[in-house]
């Protein structure tokens, strides 16, 4: 037998690699070209990170940050030059308001060449700079812009890098293995509290917590859950922070969106601690609520939106600590409280006009015949009962795009959380998501992940559908048609079932559940009440 020597590796993608792996990296997805990152694709091989082959840029990009949310560490992926480039730019803007570090590497023309092609040339600079914590051109023997990107990758607040990489930069001795990644958050011990922080909750006896996705850390998540229950203090959760506690737990309060169903409960607060709490995550209206509102975060919060009367830089378990010895006697009752999210749930269930499935009852049957599953969420009207009413038990047990909102989010999210331990994971999307990112179904059936992708087939971009509702506007330009999302996924080699009643659900979700690999649950879905449930969730 011949053998055939193993190509040399450059240094610099050697050097890139290895400093992957040493902040965590778990994978590297993209779409390749022919440049530097057949380098990259290389040295992943030989320093034992895969590659993943996406089926588009945007959908990589998505599923290296579903990996940095689910392992805290930084997700990375790879385009080439030009259009890979253009393509990548929705899911790296994903990554920056979803405050997710994840590492972009994109090919580019030679240095040498001195601009002198103009062929599929951008400024991919400019492209990334107003979506990245830091955008740079590698060149031979200068290892600031690598240090400095490794270097943004790892300090706070999170956000993704980006490097473009000439295919003649090879490295050089100047390309050494970089130190460990400096600590950036704040100090483990609490910095003195702020005075106007303090002054705020001397006075307060209804203290509510607004959780988001700045406190999502196990250790965060911890720390929140014992000073509520030995404060006997209420938390809502953002969607990013769905889990941190969790919705069977006796002080979960609800889910805070800045919308109307949450109001009747946070105006019953004398005063609301945001912790974690990014305005990105709120629905972009004017802040309305009653009560006061301090922060507290690793990371100062913008505050054009949220009116932080003052803001605590400090780690939470540090911070909670201090605030469980200052605070009065809680005066919630919580079994009202839950009494109070009971209700509210209740309100979501808006009948439709014709018997056919609500989507809120399909989030109902698969959430208990599938609770122990990770879930992620698309954008669209499903995506309101299915963050409502799914309960989660722990931080990134559900992964959404929330600071972009970007459809065609859930499936490649799904791909990359479950590359991490290949945990059961449930993709819920519209119609609408799906058809953005379909091709990724070719990449968790090569994979053989456990993904079970439930559509809502409602054959519309139902949300937008509402808005035109709500304005008096004709249904134009939203109708997509008719998609057999069953015949689709089967010839891509899923698992498929179709279903249109109840009864049929529950077997489709039971056939799915004991597939090996991956499937799809194809849902005709009644969406008469949308727009009624809109109303009731965000007024």
């Amino acid at each position: 037998m011949i053998s055939v020597p193993r190509p040399a590796v450059s240094a610099l993608a050697d050097t890139i690699v290895r400093r992957l792996r040493q902040a965590g990296t778990r994978a590297l997805f993209g779409v390749p070209g022919g440049g530097g990152n057949l380098d990259l694709i290389e040295a992943a091989a030989t320093n034992d990170l895969p590659f993943v082959l996406t089926s588009t840029e945007t959908g990589a990009a998505i599923a290296a940050l579903a990996q940095s949310e689910v392992t805290d560490r930084p997700g990375a992926c790879l385009t080439t030059l030009g259009p890979g480039a253009a393509s990548v730019v929705n899911g790296v803007a994903c990554a920056f308001l979803d405050r997710a570090p994840i590492a972009v590497f994109t090919d580019s023309n030679p240095v040498g060449a001195n601009g002198t092609y103009t062929h599929q040339h951008l400024d991919q600079l400019a492209l990334f700079r107003p979506i990245t914590k830091w955008s740079a051109r590698l060149e031979n023997g200068n290892r600031a812009a690598l240090d400095e990107a490794f270097r943004q990758l790892a300090t706070l607040p999170p956000g993704p890098v980006h490097l473009d990489c000439p295919g003649d930069v090879k490295g050089t001795p100047g390309f050494p293995l970089g130190p460990r990644r400096p600590d950036t958050a704040p100090p483990e011990e609490a910095p003195e509290i702020p005075e106007a922080f303090e002054a705020a909750i001397a006075k307060a006896r209804k203290v509510l917590l607004v959780v988001g996705l700045g406190a999502r850390r196990a250790e965060d998540a911890a720390a929140i859950r014992r000073f509520c229950e030995a404060r006997q203090i209420p938390a809502m959760v953002t969607y990013k922070a769905k889990g941190v506690v969790p919705d069977r737990h006796p002080c979960f309060a609800g889910v805070f969106t800045n919308g109307a169903i949450e109001r009747a409960l946070v105006e019953k607060s004398d005063l609301l601690i945001g912790v974690g709490l990014d305005p990105v995550e709120l629905v972009p209206r004017p802040w309305t609520f009653t009560p006061p509102i301090v922060g507290l975060s690793d990371w100062p919060m913008p505050t054009g939106h949220v009116p932080f009367g003052s803001q605590w830089i400090a780690r939470t378990p540090a911070a909670l600590r201090v605030l469980a010895d200052r605070l009065k006697k809680s005066e919630w009752n919580l079994d009202k409280v839950a009494t109070t999210v009971s209700k509210n749930l209740a309100a979501t269930d808006v009948p439709v006009d014709g018997d056919g499935l609500t989507a809120q009852r399909v989030v109902d049957v698969a959430a208990t015949m599938l609770s122990e599953r990770r879930v992620t969420v698309d954008a669209g009207a499903h995506m309101f009962p299915a963050t409502l009413r799914w309960p989660i038990a722990e931080p990134a047990g559900l992964l959404i795009s929330n600071g972009l909102s970007t459809m065609g989010f859930a499936l490649p999210a799904a791909i990359g959380a479950a590359l991490v331990d290949r945990k059961p994971t449930v993709a819920l999307t519209g119609d609408g998501g799906l058809l953005m990112c379909a091709g990724e179904l070719v990449t968790a059936a090569r994979e053989r992940l456990p993904i079970m992708t439930i559509v809502f087939n409602d054959a519309s971009l139902s949300l937008i559908e509402i808005k035109q509702q709500a304005r008096h506007l004709r249904p134009a330009g939203v109708a997509i048609g008719a998609v057999n999302w069953h015949a689709l996924a089967e010839s891509l080699g899923l698992a498929s079932v179709a279903a249109r009643t109840e009864e049929e659900l529950t077997q489709a979700i039971e056939l799915a559940a004991a597939v090996d690999g991956p499937s799809l649950i194809d849902v005709y879905v009644d969406r008469s009440n949308y727009g009624a449930m809109l109303k009731v969730i965000r007024g």
